[in-house]
């Protein structure tokens, strides 16, 4: 993929907010901490397109970004900080909620997963969901840089087995620039094929659980 141009296109909290015009949209979400922003500059190989923070939760609101002016990437806020409070937790659910509902224009979501870690209640209790959405779901394996490479096999494992998932799971690095090429791929492929769909499963409305679990502290 050739990237000629990139901008944040919108900054929303509500639906009203979105953009109007029905791009191809790709949807980023993950816990806190997962380096969702590090992977989404790499990819548009830009460097602060989406801000890079220290603190964990600081993606307070949808963020919509226009890529040669013909797809979006959407940067959902992050779940499962405990330092977010509760009511906080609530709202961003909700939003995301909404969005992942009701954007027709959503194409595929990568549901991005430390590789380092098992998942967590919470990403087994989202992760269930969105594969009820009726829309591609691909799980991205972050940091898999941190870990050595004859280990990656089976930490991916470990992934697919604590989530239960019949999806790709793709190892990348955002910081060595691994693995990018592979989500590319994946997203060109979308594209090519506009309003298919490969999601295993389907149903009406089905609510995204990020207030269900219980919230865990930061994992380092």
């Amino acid at each position: 993929m050739i990237i000629r141009s990139t901008e944040l296109e919108a900054t929303t909290v509500r639906p009203d907010q979105w953009p109007k015009t029905m791009l191809p949209e790709f949807a980023f979400l993950g816990r806190s901490n997962v380096g969702k922003s590090t992977l989404l500059n790499r990819l548009l190989n830009r460097k602060q397109l989406a801000r890079v923070s220290s603190q964990p939760g600081k993606t307070r609101q949808i963020n919509f970004y226009l890529i040669n002016q013909s797809f979006r990437f959407v940067d959902l806020p992050g779940y499962g900080y405990a330092a977010v409070s509760k009511q906080e937790r609530q709202r961003f659910a909700a939003m995301i909620d909404r969005y992942l509902n009701d954007r027709e224009c959503l194409r595929r979501i990568f549901h991005l997963i430390d590789i380092r870690h098992e998942p967590t209640k919470d990403d087994v209790a989202v992760h269930a969901a969105l594969l009820e959405l009726g829309v591609p779901v691909s799980v991205v394996a972050t940091k898999a840089d941190k870990i050595g490479r004859s280990h990656v096999p089976k930490h991916v494992k470990v992934i697919r087995d604590t989530l239960r998932t019949p999806v790709d799971i793709w190892p990348v690095s955002a910081e060595k620039r691994t693995g990018l090429e592979a989500l590319w791929a994946v997203m060109e492929g979308d594209l090519a094929e506009p309003g298919t769909s490969d999601a295993p499963g389907e149903s009406p409305d089905p609510a995204i659980p990020f207030t269900a679990a219980d919230q865990e502290e930061r994992q380092t």
